[in-house]
């Protein structure tokens, strides 16, 4: 038999960290992380990575394994997921996945499609084209081959236009057709439950947890990430929240523009997410309200764990 795998899945700011907190208590569960940013050390406050209180109580698995100048991808993700999984069924507990990276819980769960290393010639090349003529011009040129691909990546989403150009450019194919090879397959046995707000309230959220980070020190954060001796990879600049501040301590914008911008750039990725997840299928979803009570929601949720899948 597959192992069994439940997931508490939705967009940033929803609450899903302290829901599944509550639930793994609840259910007797290990917390495995899809997130790609609460991997790195010492990017705490941006990421909102749970307490070590809470971490200690219940106990979490991929957060904080790689150093910020490490690049860390969907492959290693799932390497060390799979170690995790196997740990915590040899401790006879239950297995909690919670988190937003979407990439990652495709990854996860269907497995990684078979496509062409990186071609550095290509991305040469292709960097010298976006300083020419710009990375949403890029982007133009993904939408004509791959609109599928073009319509969840940001149009300054330089990474992966890349990646999904280079695939197109080594393969002839486009890099979501690539991927719905393992369409079919399920690697383990999931469960998705889906936490979902309104626009209203998603947004407030957002703007209310943008405060509570700059109140919590992430200008600090980022100034001592900058200043150690190894450079962040150019994953870990582009985390939301990060590469904001970092253009603000280059000098680029004034602190308050950049606050703005992450709450901005907030939004756009919890709409990514949004437009990422009805891809998913058998996603039992609940609606939030913003006066609901945490303890009503987590009895909710642990219902629908209960009932027969």
């Amino acid at each position: 038999m597959k192992p069994r795998l439940t997931f508490i899945i939705g967009c940033t700011a929803c609450g899903k960290s302290t829901i599944g907190f509550e639930l793994a208590r609840r259910i007797n569960a290990e917390i495995i992380s899809i997130d790609s940013m609460k991997v790195y050390h010492r990017m705490d406050i941006g990421t909102a990575k749970p307490s070590i209180e809470k971490r200690t109580a219940v106990p979490h698995h991929l957060i904080d394994v790689v150093e910020p100048s490490e690049e860390f991808n969907v492959a290693r993700y799932v390497e060390a997921a799979d170690r995790a999984i196997q740990e915590i069924i040899s401790r006879s507990r239950n297995i909690l996945v919670v988190g937003g990276t979407a990439l990652y819980i495709k990854g996860l769960t269907e497995g990684l499609f078979d496509g062409p290393g990186e071609n550095p010639e290509f991305r040469a090349k292709l960097k010298l084209r976006a300083r020419d003529i710009g990375i949403p011009a890029l982007h133009a040129e993904l939408t004509r081959v791959d609109p599928e691909s073009a319509a969840r990546i940001h149009p300054n989403d330089y990474r992966r236009i890349e990646r999904a150009l280079e695939v197109f450019e080594l393969t002839g194919q486009s890099i979501s057709r690539l991927q719905t090879q393992w369409d079919s397959q399920q690697r383990y046995d999931c469960r998705f439950a889906g936490l979902r707000r309104a626009r209203e309230d998603q947004n407030h959220r957002i703007n209310a947890r943008v405060k509570r980070m700059m109140q919590d020190g992430l200008l600090d954060e980022v100034r001592r990430l900058l200043a150690e001796e190894k450079t962040l990879s150019r994953q870990a600049r582009q985390a939301v929240g990060y590469a904001e501040l970092i253009d603000h301590l280059s000098g680029s914008i004034p602190l308050e523009d950049a606050v703005e911008k992450i709450k901005i750039n907030s939004r756009r990725l919890a709409k990514q997410q949004r437009t990422w997840f009805r891809r998913f299928p058998d996603v039992t979803w609940f609606d939030l309200d913003p006066d609901d009570e945490l303890e009503s929601v987590v009895e909710r949720v642990q219902k629908w764990y209960d009932s027969p899948p």
